[in-house]
């Protein structure tokens, strides 16, 4: 899959990235390189694949779930500048 120049300038246009002229034909090229391995994987037959959550088969030793510090929140609710219902109060930054 090979993308197009003005693809490439919409993708950096909704990513809020600037992209100087000079390298959009080395970024599409890029880009369409990783698509183009996309692909290719998309394309290998995984029927009786087991998925896996690691490459070796191993089991990790996990210690006992013992609860080893007391609990500081409502000395941490103290500090902040804002706190309400046990909850940090920021300031939005999202409209």
């Amino acid at each position: 899959m090979s993308l197009e120049k003005t693809e490439v300038d919409t993708i950096s246009r909704l990513a809020a990235i600037s992209v100087d002229a000079s390298e959009v034909d080395q970024l599409t090229a890029k880009i369409s390189n990783v698509l183009d391995l996309f692909q290719r994987m998309e394309a290998v037959d995984t029927t009786n694949v087991e998925p896996m959550s690691h490459p070796l088969d191993q089991v990790q030793r996990l210690r006992e779930d013992v609860v080893t510090e007391t609990d500081h929140h409502e000395e941490y609710q103290k500090l902040a500048p804002a706190a309400e219902k046990g909850m940090y109060l920021v300031p939005q930054v999202i409209d």
